[in-house]
Parts: structure tokens; sequence; C-alpha cells
């Protein structure tokens, strides 16, 4: 099937301007410059994409997805209310706590922190904390044997070890008078030390929810109760169907409360760094008008024989387009495959660069992850396919214009 004419004749001149050096190496130039401009978007964007995924696994593998909550006391008929809230298909999991601020101390050295009180059979249902012990068991959470399971960096700022007896001073009881100062205090078996990478391991401890009843002296009530959802980003809207389960009786809320500006600017970010990175695009573009004003020149008889031939201003205008479109092409489909192996390849990269030259990339006590995440995502590297092709289309509007716009008389008055 021959092809148009148009086209035909716009893939010879892409082909010609090889005979011009200086035409063909601005055009190659540009096929370069949108090739390297693809690849860094993808892999910048994946790059961003991993930390953002890694960040939320992170924060909400601790933080529950949904929580439930009396209004301003404990809840005492939590039982009741978890057999209501796992009645909804989009709850997952379920875990009751007892948390209170306390303040930890052994060999003379004190912390502030949360405790927190579970059921150990439960909290893994709702939270990462069993996946993510550095050392010990989290299945020694027994009740009445009074252990617990510290954050690494709160058992490193205490030089607690597993085996140490620490000691948990109630604050909310703690009195002060002309005596002194009256403290309630209990003492613990460190059992356990766990790691999320997340600020739950700089001041978080668990203990057995009976003896965070008894510590804390609650009685049969519970803080709150922790709910996994199967969809983390639907939260508000099942949030508010357990809150209507639950007659509106209980303070339903869910992680977006509190976390959901933190994720807002990550997305924020990523936008203003896809419109930065796609002026290197716009740049590469640019290349392209120079070499087909360039072309246009130099093909000023051939556009009037055309012309004289009967071709209309339009074909002249989709010739030259077609020779332009040709390495904007050329340069996205590079950049897009250069793109995808980069980004799918940049951890071993980053890996074997920290091996081979025995440096740090990403230190743990500066990053929350000691390796570079990665995540491709389809949609984005769609997104800047497209873009990039529409850059590439719309730099060949001026000059093809500019083409179509030549006189035959004009053109061949010199020749």
């Amino acid at each position: 099937m021959p092809l148009p004419f148009s086209l035909f004749v716009g893939l010879r001149y892409t082909r010609a301007k090889r005979r011009n050096h200086f035409i063909s190496f601005i055009s190659l130039i540009s096929m370069i410059g949108i090739a390297l401009g693809v690849m860094v978007l993808i892999t910048v964007m994946s790059v961003m994409n991993g930390f953002e995924r890694e960040l939320r696994d992170r924060i909400l593998g601790m933080a529950p997805h949904v929580l439930v909550q009396n209004f301003g006391d404990e809840i005492t008929d939590w039982k009741n209310i978890e057999t209501l809230v796992r009645e909804n298909p989009s709850v997952i999991g379920t875990s009751p706590y007892i948390q209170s601020e306390t303040m930890f101390r052994h060999q003379g050295l004190d912390q502030f922190g949360l405790v927190q009180g579970v059921l150990p059979e439960k909290i893994g249902e709702v939270s990462i904390v069993l996946d993510n012990m550095k050392s010990g068991s989290f299945n020694q959470l027994q009740a009445g044997e009074y252990n617990v399971v510290l954050g690494s960096g709160l058992a490193s700022r205490l030089a607690a070890n597993i085996g140490d007896k620490i000691s948990l001073i109630v604050l909310r009881e703690t009195k002060i008078n002309l005596a002194g100062v009256n403290m309630r205090t209990k003492r613990f078996n460190v059992v356990g030390v766990f790691e999320t990478k997340s600020e739950a391991d700089k001041g978080m401890a668990f203990i057995h929810m009976d003896d965070a009843a008894k510590l804390f002296r609650v009685g049969e009530g519970v803080t709150a109760l922790q709910i996994k959802t199967n969809d983390v980003m639907n939260v508000s809207n099942i949030s508010w169907e357990i809150s209507k389960q639950l007659d509106h009786a209980y303070f339903v809320t869910d992680w977006t409360r509190q976390h959901q500006t933190l994720f807002n600017a990550i997305d924020m970010e990523k936008k203003i760094m896809f419109i930065l990175l796609t002026f290197i695009i716009a740049v590469a573009a640019f290349n392209i008008v120079t070499s087909l004003v360039m072309l246009v020149t130099e093909k000023q008889a051939d556009i009037a024989i055309l012309r004289t031939l009967g071709a209309s201003p339009g074909s002249i205008m989709r010739i030259f387009m077609t020779s332009g479109v040709i390495n904007g092409l050329i340069g996205t489909t590079v950049g897009v495959i250069l793109g995808i192996l980069l980004a799918l390849n940049l951890p071993d990269i980053v890996q074997w660069i920290e091996q081979t030259f025995n440096v740090s990339v990403f230190p743990q006590n500066v990053y929350f992850v000691n390796f570079l995440p990665t995540h491709l995502i389809q949609s984005d590297v769609v997104k800047i396919a497209v873009s990039a092709f529409t850059i590439s289309v719309l730099a060949t509007i001026y000059p093809a214009w500019k083409a179509s716009r030549t006189q035959p008389a004009e053109a061949l008055r010199y020749e």
C-alpha cells in the first residue's frame, strides 16, 4: 500500500537531511535531548513514587486506618463495638488498645514516650510491628508477666537490651507536694525490640493490654479500637459507614486527619518536579525548531517545485511536520525505554555503587530507608510520553507553517 504523499516526502527529507552534517547534528541533538529528558523524568517520578509508597507503608503500617474512640472516656463495651465493626465488608482487622504517656527509666536514663497495651494475638491484624521485630519476640507479652517491647530508638536511648529491667512511671498519677514527688512505678522486663523505620521507633513501647489496664487503672475499658481496611484511600467513606453502624455514639476518625497534609505535600512536590523536568524536554524541542528552520531554508527550491506541481500549502506543512515529528517520536521512544530500564534497575545500581566505592548513599541516621526505593507507575510513563510527544509536535508547527508560506516565484528567482 503506497504511503500518503506528505508522509512519503517527509520521510525522504528525514533521510536526506543527513547529507548536511550540521543539520543532521542539530537533529541528533534534539532527539538525544528529548530522550534524556524523558528518561530522567520517568526515573525521578519513579523514585518519588517509591519514597511515597515506603513512607505510606511505614506510617500506615503503625497508624490505624480508622480509629473508634469514646468522647473523653474509655470504651467499656469495646467487644460489642468490635463485633459490629467487623460486619462491615471493608474491615479486615481490628485491635483494641490502652494508651498513655509514660516515662521510661533505665540505669539513670529517662525518656518520655507512649505505652500501648495491646493483645498480641490481635495487633498483627492492624500493625506491621510483628513483621519488624529487630530482636526478641512480641509473643512474649503475656498477661501478668509485665514484659515490654521497645522501639529501637527508645531502646538505644535507654541503653536497654533483651533481658534488662526498666521502670515505667505513670505520668498522669505523678503528684508533687511538699514531701517530694510521688510517682507510681512498675518494673518491666524487656523481651523484644522492633524497628519499623518510622517515628514509632523513637518513643513507643508495647505491653500486654491486661498489664496496661492494671498499670493505668482503667478497669475493663480501652482507649480506642484500631481498624484496618481493605482500601486505604477510601477510609473517609469507610469511617463514615462505621460511624453510622455505631449510631454516631462514638468518635470515629481516620488516618487522613493526621497524615493527609504530609501526603498532599509529597503529591505537590511530584507535580512541581514534573513541571520543572518537562522544561528539559521543551529545551530539546527547540532544537527541532532549529533543525526544521534550517531544513526549510535548504529546501526552498524543492518547496517551490512541489508548489508549482500542485502541492497545497497544507501538504507542504504536513511534509515538514512529519520530518520533525519523527525526531520527537524516536527521542520519546528511546527515552521511555531507557527510563523504564533505569527505574527498574536503579536500586541495584545504587547498591553496586555503595559496595564498590564503600559509600553510603542513604545513611540510616538521615533517611528512613537505607536503600533507594522506586515504584514505576504505568500512568506516569504514559503521561510523560504523551507530554514529550505533544511538545515535539508543537515544535514543528512554526517551521512547517513557514514552509507552507513559501512563494514559488520568490524561491526560484535566484535558482
